[in-house]
C-alpha cells in the first residue's frame, strides 16, 4: 500500500444534464494499519484543504451503485462492505470553510474544467447521502482525482482540516461504527487473512478509542467460535511466539447477522 501523489488529467467530462440535481454522495472509507484506524483523503490542488472522496448520482444508476463507483475509483477495490450510514441536509453545510470554498470555485474557472453553466450547477446547494467502507488498506491504490494533488490515508487521531462539514461526515460514521460494531464485518474487512488476538484487540481499540482489558476480551471472543487458530507466529522465543488466527468466515457471517452479542 502507498499514498499516491501524481498529476491526474484535468480532463473531467461532467454534464449536469447525465446527474441527479441537489443530490452528492460521501464515502467514509476506513482501514487499519500500525495498530491505527485510518480514513481515505484527497488533498485540493494548491490548497491546504482535505476533503472525502464523493461524487454525484447518475440518472441512470442507483446511489448504492454511484458509492461503489466512488469507492473502485479511488481505491481501485470492488466488492468491498459499504454500508449507508446518514443524510447531511444543513442548509448552511455547503457555506463552511467559505474563503477555501471560493479558492476551489476559482480553481475550477482557472483550470478551465468545466464551463459557466457547469460551475453554476456546481455553486448549488447538494444534500449529501453518507456512505461507510471497510476496506483492507494494504490492498489498496489511492488514486487522486482531477481535482487533487494526492490521494492519502490519514490516522483517526492525526485528521487535517476538512472541507464544508466533511468532519461531522466522518464524526457520524465514527458513531454509527462503535453503535453497529456487533453487526458489522470489522475484523474479516479490515485485518489480513491471518492475524494475532493482539491484532484483532488492537483494532477494537482503535475503533472504540478506548483500552479493553485483555484476558476478558479474549474470553469473549473465543467463546464465539469463530476464529480458527493455525502456527505461531515465529518472531523470536517459540514460548513467546503468538499464535495466528483466522475468521471462519461462514460462521462469522452468520453471527454478525444475528448480532455478536457481547460488550466492549
Amino acid at each position: 500500500m502507498t499514498n499516491i501523489s501524481r498529476k491526474p488529467s484535468l480532463k473531467m467530462a461532467l454534464n449536469p444534464d447525465d446527474y441527479m440535481p441537489g443530490i452528492s454522495i460521501d464515502c467514509v472509507i476506513f482501514g487499519y494499519s500500525n495498530q491505527q484506524l485510518k480514513i481515505l483523503l484527497l488533498k485540493w490542488k494548491h490548497q491546504n484543504l482535505w476533503t472525502l472522496p464523493g461524487g454525484f448520482i447518475r440518472k441512470d444508476e442507483d446511489m448504492k451503485d454511484a458509492a461503489n463507483r466512488v469507492l473502485e475509483e479511488r481505491t481501485g477495490l470492488k466488492s468491498v462492505f459499504l454500508n449507508q450510514f446518514h443524510t447531511f441536509g444543513d442548509i448552511e453545510r455547503s457555506l463552511q470553510n467559505g474563503k477555501e470554498q471560493l479558492k476551489r470555485m476559482e480553481f475550477i474557472r482557472q483550470s478551465k474544467l468545466h464551463n459557466d453553466e457547469v460551475i453554476g450547477w456546481l455553486n448549488n446547494r447538494f444534500i449529501t447521502t453518507g456512505y461507510f467502507a471497510l476496506v483492507d488498506l494494504h490492498k489498496t491504490k489511492p488514486e487522486p482525482d482531477a481535482l487533487s494533488d494526492t490521494c492519502e490515508w490519514k490516522s483517526l487521531t492525526d485528521m487535517p482540516d476538512l472541507m464544508m462539514d466533511h468532519k461531522q461526515i466522518v464524526e457520524k460514521a465514527l458513531t454509527h461504527l462503535r453503535i453497529q460494531l456487533n453487526y458489522l464485518p470489522i475484523g474479516l474487512s479490515l485485518l489480513p487473512a491471518k492475524f494475532t488476538f493482539l491484532d484483532l484487540q488492537k483494532l477494537y481499540e482503535a475503533i472504540l478509542q478506548k483500552p479493553l482489558e485483555r484476558s476478558n476480551f479474549q474470553r469473549k471472543v473465543l467463546k464465539l467460535g469463530i476464529l480458527r487458530r493455525h502456527e505461531k507466529q515465529m518472531t523470536g522465543a517459540a514460548n513467546k511466539a503468538p499464535y495466528l488466527y483466522s475468521f471462519d468466515k461462514k460462521k462469522f457471517k452468520k453471527l454478525i447477522e444475528e448480532g455478536i452479542g457481547f460488550s466492549y
